[in-house]
């Protein structure tokens, strides 16, 4: 079994358990991304993020639409 890094949250510094090499397995996967978000993100930060950031990022990008 491998054991993944533990890195903090980009945004909020919130130890997370890095799965990059199993993606499907990863917190980060249970946020649903369009392209657009993931590009607005991908300006805001350069690392890894928590669930909790991403779906409020994405919140935030939905509510600078209206």
């Amino acid at each position: 079994m491998t054991k993944h890094e533990i890195i903090p949250c980009e945004r909020c510094g919130t130890p997370i358990e890095c799965k990059a090499n199993a993606y499907t397995k990863c917190q980060c996967s249970v946020v649903q991304l369009d392209l657009n978000e993931v590009q607005y993100i991908s300006e805001l930060y350069d690392g890894c993020l928590c669930a909790k950031c991403l779906f409020e990022l994405q919140e935030e990008y939905k509510g600078n639409l209206l």
